[in-house]
Order: C-alpha cells, then sequence, then structure tokens
C-alpha cells in the first residue's frame, strides 16, 4: 500500500483486505463441503474438481493476507479490528476445513474402490 496513502484510505484497504479473507475463505470452505457431499455419493471425480476450486479460493484468499504481511514486514503497521482478526479466524478455518475435506475425499474413494460403499 502507498506510503502517502491518507488514514481513511488505510483503513479502507484494511477493510477490503479483511473482507477479501472473509470472501474468499468462505467461498473455500463451501467448495470444500461440497467436495465431500460429491465424494459421499461415489462422485469422486466432481469432488476432486470441487477441492481444485477451493484452492484457487484459498490462493485468493492468500493474496490478500500476503499484501496485509507485506505492509506490516514494510513497517506499515495495520491496525487490528474485530473484523481484521475474524478475516484471519476465517482464513484459518477455511485451510484446516479444506485439509480435512481432502482427507475424507480420499477416505470416500477408497470406500467405494473396495466395494463397502455402493454407488
Amino acid at each position: 500500500m502507498a506510503e502517502n496513502m491518507t488514514p481513511e484510505q488505510e483503513e479502507q484497504a484494511t477493510l477490503e483486505s479483511a473482507m477479501g479473507l472473509i470472501a474468499n475463505g468462505g467461498n473455500a470452505k463451501s467448495l470444500a463441503f461440497e467436495a465431500i457431499r460429491l465424494a459421499k455419493t461415489g462422485d469422486i471425480e466432481g469432488a476432486r474438481a470441487k477441492l481444485k476450486e477451493s484452492d484457487e479460493s484459498l490462493n485468493e484468499a492468500h493474496n490478500s493476507q500476503t499484501g496485509m504481511l507485506t505492509k506490516e514486514a514494510q513497517g506499515g503497521h495495520t491496525k487490528v479490528t474485530l473484523l481484521v482478526v475474524h478475516s484471519q479466524d476465517h482464513l484459518m478455518n477455511a485451510i484446516t476445513f479444506r485439509d480435512l475435506a481432502g482427507e475424507m475425499v480420499d477416505l470416500y474413494e477408497k470406500l467405494y474402490e473396495n466395494g463397502t460403499f455402493k454407488k
């Protein structure tokens, strides 16, 4: 973020970054949940596609977070608000959920392959 931003512009930039984390983290989590639902019905290919979409949303969220971290590393302190904390929590939750969803898709795939579950 530019050094010559007004406090209002700084606040707006922080708000936009936080909302980027929340929106993209939420999308990532929803897509990961959809992957689990698809895997449960035996659509492993569809589930893997949803996990890929989830990863893309996580990458977008990561880009927002990286912008905030870069600013901080360059000496531009970000005012820590409840919204900023919430946005980081959203991202962490989405990453954890995505990791778990990947494991569940793998498990469903094995259950269908060995005949434990049938389509």
